[in-house]
């Protein structure tokens, strides 16, 4: 039966902690039941930043819904990953009531109200257990808004302290998009070097991602991107928290389902890190396991170069995915848009290898640009430096049938295109169009 908060059936959930480890009566659930309901083809959904489960069943609901219309003859099944991300409460989530996309003011952090509203802060409670002692102390400096560099550098050992993970620890592997000479990158300079100096980035950055409309010729003061620090630092951690999921979690509950229910075709789907999330489960699939059909990227907060052998600027550096994509019977698909201003403006910001000492704001961030383009994200202008990938408009992509492997970029900007700063259409998915995508991907009729 489905959940009652759901649209389609039958419909599981596979919950992971932060290091992947997965809730074993929900696996074995799936184990035991996807075979016997009869079912063929599985969408297994990872979302990205939401902040608990009701939020990502609405997603999942919303997106699902038109599928069994556009493929009825289709046995489907569906599974939502639910795994522990978080929201800032001003970023709006498309066509969902206030309840989930909260109602609070949406003019930029830093502008109107820079101190954590409750929601924000009760999502770091829950995303980050043990440091609520850190998260009181990062709210009353955002409250109090110190003039003095003593107090700004505190609130930058502070949250580098929240999102800080044990050295030997799961996650510790799992933060780099890519390799140089086979070592992973280094940590970004935004949360780990100068926390004047990013705040600053962060706040000049802000203010002129607002409308004309709202300029100001007032100067942006640090504490202005002190926030916005905050909100990329809890970023940091759920890209590698993902990877982790991805990884550990996913990529093994996948091959157990291949053990099991060996002709079932997996469709795997993500959005935002969500999307690094499964990309990163074709690195934890048992060799030989072949089940995986089809993957559709939705808006991914991870680098555009993750999947490259070599990387444009650099030859000696390569994605952390570089040839994963051929774990998959079938074409791994990248939905971008370039109204994702979160992806677009500010993931670049927050992606400055820690070696990089030149100041992003003098980076010409156009992904055409060379400079640019090594800090671009998947869900800004797609998969990059990967031979043979295939380029389609939406409408094309819905006319034509895709590629039956290799990488395929799609220009989602028809539909995902709604969304205020400073995220942007980031969140705006949940679109019939995007789901014949993944039904295309996969073949499914």
């Amino acid at each position: 039966m489905a959940d009652p908060a759901v649209s389609v059936s039958p419909y599981w959930e596979l919950t992971f902690d932060a290091d992947g480890d997965v809730d074993g009566r929900e696996r074995d659930r799936l184990l035991a039941e996807v075979a016997a309901r009869e079912v063929r083809d599985l969408i297994v959904f990872a979302h990205g930043w939401n902040n608990d489960r009701s939020d990502a069943t609405r997603l999942y609901s919303q997106f699902f819904a038109p599928v069994p219309g556009l493929a009825p003859h289709a046995r489907l099944g569906y599974v939502g990953v639910v795994w522990p991300s978080m929201r800032f409460s001003d970023e709006p989530i498309p066509d969902f009531p206030p309840s989930v996309a909260a109602d609070v003011p949406t003019d930029l952090p830093g502008t109107a109200r820079p101190a954590l509203d409750e929601g924000t802060r009760h999502a770091l409670l829950e995303v980050f257990p043990g440091r609520a002692t850190v998260v009181e102390q990062i709210a009353r400096l955002l409250d109090q808004q110190p003039d003095d560099e003593a107090s700004l550098e505190e609130f930058g050992r502070l949250v580098r302290l929240l999102v800080e993970v044990r050295p030997q620890g799961p996650q510790a592997a799992f933060a780099a998009d890519t390799l140089t000479q086979g070592a992973p990158e280094g940590d970004p300079e935004t949360l780990f070097g100068d926390t004047a100096t990013a705040c600053d980035e962060f706040a000049q950055a802000l203010a002129g991602m607002r409308a004309p409309s709202e300029a100001s010729f007032a100067l942006p003061r640090l504490w202005d991107g002190a926030r916005e620090l905050l909100r990329q630092a809890t970023y940091y951690a759920m890209k590698r928290r993902a990877g982790t999921v991805g990884e550990l979690g996913l990529g093994r509950a996948i091959g157990q389902l291949a053990a099991t229910a060996p002709g079932v075709r997996v469709h795997l789907v993500g959005h935002s890190f969500g999307a690094r999330l499964v990309s990163f489960s074709l690195r934890g699939l048992p060799e030989g396991v072949r089940t995986v059909k089809s993957v559709t990227l939705l808006q991914g907060a991870f680098s555009h170069y993750a999947f490259a052998a070599r990387l444009p600027e650099d030859p000696r550096s390569s994605g952390v995915l570089n040839g994963r994509q051929n774990r998959i019977d079938g074409p791994l698909v990248c939905c971008y848009s370039h109204f994702d201003s979160a992806l677009g403006t500010v993931y670049p910001l927050a992606s400055r290898m820690a070696e990089d000492d030149r100041s992003v704001l003098g980076l010409d961030l156009d992904p055409g640009h060379l400079l640019g383009a090594k800090w671009g994200a998947m869900g800004h202008d797609g998969v990059q430096a990967v031979e043979g990938t295939k380029t389609f408009t939406l409408a094309d992509a819905l006319r034509a049938k895709l590629p039956v492997s290799g990488c395929v970029n799609v220009d989602a900007c028809a539909v995902v295109n709604r969304g205020g700063p400073p995220s942007g259409a980031h969140s705006d998915i949940c679109h019939r169009e995007l789901a014949q995508v993944v039904l295309a991907a996969g073949r499914v009729q």
